[in-house]
């Protein structure tokens, strides 16, 4: 039995625990607020708030609703839009009202959503970071300026708040009803009923399901024993051992690009990460489940084959480790027995000589997948390079560890000359097809531009752009 609070309705159902929140939310309970639109995870339509009790407070979250099963939600509390309503329009939808920001209005109750999650938020009111909450919401009506409009008044409005007590000071100045305030008694209650994690005849393990629920939701809808870990403690940890940093299986991407110890020795991440998804995404997504997927162009695998990552898998006969550059056999061939499972994200300790890049290309800034993208890591010692990952996706049928390009950059000086060489070797050793994404041709070139803007950036006092721009000419003459 799955138990859950929605809206403001305490909910116990035995239904099918991967059916997705939108298909309940809309076809047992007649919430139709909230839209069915791409049920990819890509519109935003089908916005709503997830509430999870952390030590005595309710902490929320926007997610989309298309791609997150019933189980997911155990013991945490729901907000459709219809539980956002007050007497009158709350400040959020009066906002949007106020600036036009509606039109055909199929998407807006995924921007009311969404920007009631950050006036949620204890920290960060900007507008920047306004804007960036909507980046998982689409409209194809108002061309955006008078939603940002609205995003902008509302910023206003929330610096008025000098409350410690956020939710108590959103109810009270009409951004949401007064039930918010007894959610957090009610949680407490629910979250001494675990989510039952099957260990006997286990059907199916999911932790975000961000990717399983798109390509084959009809397979997993009607499942019963279904193994839920998105909300295992050991699974979502980030912690330094010795001289490596542990991350549990089911960290989420925006887990991670928050976090302290992530942001300590990848200073870049939280907008190198900016490019993965949506926050919408980002919130659901985890790690081990990006890597599972073996997509050819999984941004964060490509991120972590970088940094020459090991994996920690979890099986019948115990525990084994192996690189995640051995991790890809071919086209969504791993190796893993089918009763594995990884539990544990294992990196080395950037040291101070460290440098670390992440690049994307896509047809679209958010909400994408990549055209290609890449990353590397460096140690330098001395002038020379004493130790060296490179990755790339959208190259090869699966993300593609570029080991004769580091082959040729390890022990040497860098120069121009060496940059040169390497990523000529790197553009060789790959073999991108055509699809919707570009020609096989174009990917080599977005990949062989990539690679000098990791150059670029990393050591500036090497090569900078005005150079890279001189090698092309004399290239192309």
């Amino acid at each position: 039995m799955i138990k859950f609070i929605l809206n403001n309705e305490t909910i116990n159902t035995d239904l099918a625990p991967a059916t997705t929140v939108l298909d309940f939310v809309r076809y047992q309970k007649s919430l139709v607020g909230t839209k069915i639109g791409c049920r990819e995870g890509d519109c935003g339509a089908c916005t709503i708030l997830i509430g999870e009790l952390v030590e005595d407070k309710v902490h929320y979250k926007t997610m989309t609703s298309c791609l997150m099963p019933l189980g997911n939600v155990h013991s945490k509390h729901i907000v459709t839009v219809e539980g956002i309503n007050v007497e009158t329009l709350t400040l959020v939808q009066q906002a949007m009202f106020n600036a036009n920001a509606s039109q055909c209005g199929f998407c807006t109750v995924g921007f009311v959503m969404s920007l009631t999650g950050f006036c949620l938020r204890e920290q960060n009111h900007n507008y920047e970071q306004a804007i960036a909450a909507i980046d998982g919401n689409i409209c194809r009506c108002t061309g955006y300026k008078s939603i940002q409009r609205a995003a902008a008044k509302i910023v206003e409005q929330l610096m008025k708040c000098n409350s410690e007590d956020r939710i108590n000071w959103l109810v009270e100045n009409n951004y949401l009803p007064e039930y918010f305030t007894n959610v957090s008694q009610k949680l407490v209650a629910l979250k001494q009923i675990k989510n039952p994690l099957y260990t006997d005849k286990t059907e199916l393990i999911i932790a975000g399901g961000t990717d399983l629920l798109v390509q084959k939701p009809e397979d997993v809808a009607e499942l019963q024993r279904v193994a839920f870990v998105s909300d295992e403690d050991e699974l979502n940890t980030i912690e330094e051992f010795q001289n490596e940093i542990r991350i549990g299986a089911s960290v989420t991407v925006e887990m991670l690009r928050h976090h302290e110890i992530a942001k300590k020795y990848f200073p870049d991440i939280y907008e190198q990460t900016k490019l993965v998804s949506s926050t919408l995404i980002r919130n659901m997504a985890s790690l081990a489940g990006n890597f599972v997927n073996a997509s050819p162009i999984g941004d964060l695998t490509v991120f972590f084959l970088a940094l020459n990552a090991k994996l920690l898998l979890s099986g019948p006969d115990g525990e084994r480790e192996v690189l995640l550059k051995d991790f890809y056999l071919g086209y969504k061939i791993l190796a893993k027995a089918e009763e594995e499972h990884i539990t544990k994200i294992i990196v080395k300790t950037p040291k101070k000589s460290h440098y670390f890049n992440f690049e994307k290309v896509s047809k679209r800034t958010y909400l994408d997948i990549a055209s290609v993208n890449t990353a590397i890591s460096l140690q330098v010692s001395d002038e020379k390079i004493i130790a060296v990952h490179a990755a790339a996706g959208g190259v090869a049928p699966y993300p593609f560890y570029l080991q004769k390009m580091c082959d040729h950059l390890y022990d040497k000086k860098i120069t121009v000359k060496l940059i040169s060489e390497s990523i000529a070797i790197a553009v060789q050793e790959v073999a991108p097809i055509s699809d919707v994404r570009g020609s096989a041709e174009y990917k080599k070139l977005l990949l062989r531009q990539l690679l000098y803007a990791h150059f670029i950036k990393l050591f500036p006092d090497v090569i900078d752009s005005a150079t890279l721009t001189t090698l092309l000419r004399v290239a192309a003459a």
